[in-house]
């Protein structure tokens, strides 16, 4: 029966990007399409009140764009954090407001579509926040990405010189896909039994005769762009473990869904851009290959259960639930969890602390690689960077100057793409060494155990993915923890993105060269196990070793 229902999310999964990933190429590409000319009406309006200006941008114009405005939505949503205790409207439960360092935390994490959350849910925001900055800077983080993951295929597929016009991209992934496809989702998930009203905290007499509060609000809105945005974080601290925000299995089906189809989706529509759909096959089909068979180490760590539970004399029988919901089973929570860190949504349905170290490891495994589909616009990017170093690395074993459609990888292209590599493990591993050496993570409530090591791991890995879920057990909400995963959140979402751009502004300003007998080619399955290896081996070579201090050891050891 499980296995009925993973071939069937595989097969849904591949018919929704192949119809989204045909829209997504047209809005890239500036096609006309059914509906074009009414949501082309809209976005004119928009372009006129704001003043934008429909002209290409050299780099540094399209940098400025890209940080500045992102700068302003993160600085609103920080003032309004920062006095949320001062605005009486929507919140009843006088909710007061952040201290500096968390307001800055969560203005950067919901801005860079981690969605980290060192606050607990609803009794830290009110529900004024939770659209005017939760909801707001979801919408506009993943604009930010499908905004620079289009510029990036259009400058790699050699379609434009130049990066186009950030303003333009932001504007139209809004209107035509986030806002209308967030909708949509809200309205399918208040159908499963999400709620959505502006009420406040309930309160309700319970069958014990006890009462207990019952926190309200725009609960479907929130989920909606959390999963199709990849954005994760959630409006209750529990996360997507909570009845109101994933009541049954048919919503959690639907929403692990709506975290795959944008991601999914860009790597058809770039094979439609470069009009070769093989190439967006064989892509597809290496990272599937990944996301299976992290499912399935999931499944089998969550079948053994919590070693430590087993150790008091528990059976297996007891313990192997252990952390998940009842509603969702071993299936529904693996695949769930296997989803949520390859794409990098971070939305949880179960309590990681809890589970077996082998499916922290697989969690963690997932976020290190940071390119299993990923995030949507970024995780494109990540997949197309590994590809140009497939190329590279093959080129360089026949002995050829590595191309990659038509256009030479030399050099420059693979300096860039060397340091964006390396910023990912250098602020996790820099991060978690100092905070254990310190002795900030024992102040902190950190076991010096293996576990420890993995909950220190895991808080910088989840940060530097943008990932943003968390493994929990210890005090994260203090100055240090905030500031920190902050400017990891800063550096790694914005610095690999800058020198990708520049990666693929360096190709498309390159002449191209035709095919000839020794090209070596991308779209078939030699070059899909090539970008498989390549894969593991980077992920190997900088993961494995601190992964082997903390979950690896932790099951071994009991």
């Amino acid at each position: 029966m499980n296995m009925l229902n993973l071939i069937l999310f595989l097969v849904i999964f591949v018919v929704l990007i192949a119809i989204i990933g045909k829209y997504l190429s047209n809005i890239i590409n500036f096609k006309q399409y059914k509906g074009d000319k009414f949501f082309s009406k809209i976005d004119n309006c928009i372009y006129k009140i704001c003043g934008i200006s429909k002209e290409d941008m050299t780099f540094k114009q399209y940098a400025i764009a890209l940080l500045m405005s992102n700068f302003i939505m993160f600085l609103i949503g920080f003032i309004i954090l920062k006095i949320q205790g001062l605005i009486p409207l929507l919140n009843s439960e006088h909710v007061k407001g952040m201290s500096t360092s968390l307001s800055f935390n969560t203005a950067v994490s919901f801005i860079t579509n981690t969605d980290l959350q060192h606050y607990s849910g609803v009794s830290a925001i009110s529900n004024l926040s939770q659209m005017l900055v939760i909801i707001f800077l979801m919408f506009a983080a993943a604009a930010t990405g499908c905004a620079i993951g289009a510029a990036f295929i259009r400058t790699v597929a050699g379609k434009s010189k130049s990066l186009g016009n950030f303003y333009m991209d932001f504007t139209r992934a809004l209107t035509r896909v986030l806002i209308p496809g967030a909708f949509i989702l809200a309205i399918i998930l208040i159908a499963t039994g999400v709620p959505q009203t502006l009420q406040g905290m309930i309160t309700i007499k319970t069958i014990e005769g006890t009462f207990q509060n019952i926190a309200m609000g725009p609960i479907a809105a929130l989920e909606a762009i959390k999963f199709l945005g990849t954005n994760g974080g959630g409006f209750f601290a529990a996360n997507s473990a909570t009845p109101f925000a994933d009541p049954n299995l048919i919503s959690n089906f639907i929403e692990m869904l709506a975290m795959t189809v944008i991601p999914g989706a860009f790597i058809v529509s770039f094979g439609m851009t470069i009009k070769n759909k093989k190439q967006s096959v064989v892509i597809i089909i290496a990272l599937l290959v990944l996301v299976l068979i992290s499912f399935f180490v999931m499944y089998y760590g969550n079948s053994l259960g919590n070693t430590l539970l087993q150790n008091l004399g528990l059976s297996k029988q007891l313990s192997g639930s252990t952390g998940q919901d009842l509603r969702f089973g071993n299936f529904g929570t693996s695949l769930f969890t296997t989803i949520s860190t390859a794409f990098t949504t971070g939305a949880t349905n179960s309590a990681l602390n809890a589970a077996n170290p082998i499916v922290i490891f697989m969690a963690l495994w997932n976020m290190s690689l940071n390119t299993v589909f990923g995030g949507i616009g970024t995780g494109f990017m990540n997949v197309i960077m590994y590809v140009l170093l497939t190329v590279f690395i093959c080129g360089l074993m026949v002995g050829r100057t590595p191309e990659f459609l038509g256009k030479k990888v030399e050099a420059r292209e693979i300096k860039l793409i060397a340091i964006a590599i390396l910023i990912h493990p250098i602020l996790i591993l820099f991060s978690t060494a100092f905070t254990l050496i310190s002795g900030i993570g024992l102040h902190s409530g950190i076991s010096l155990s293996f576990h420890g090591m993995s909950q220190v791991l895991y808080e910088f890995t989840s940060a530097s993915a943008n990932n943003g879920s968390l493994l929990g057990g210890f005090a994260n909400s203090t100055g240090y923890w905030n500031i920190l995963t902050a400017v990891i959140m800063l550096i790694a979402r914005y610095a690999p993105i800058l020198l990708l751009l520049a990666a693929g502004l360096s190709l498309a300003n390159k002449r191209k060269v035709p095919n000839t007998v020794g090209t070596f080619k991308t779209d078939n399955a030699i070059f899909g196990v090539m970008l498989f290896c390549i894969i593991l081996v980077i992920g190997a070579l900088t993961f494995l070793p601190a992964l082997g201090l903390g979950p690896i050891t932790e099951f071994l050891k009991f």
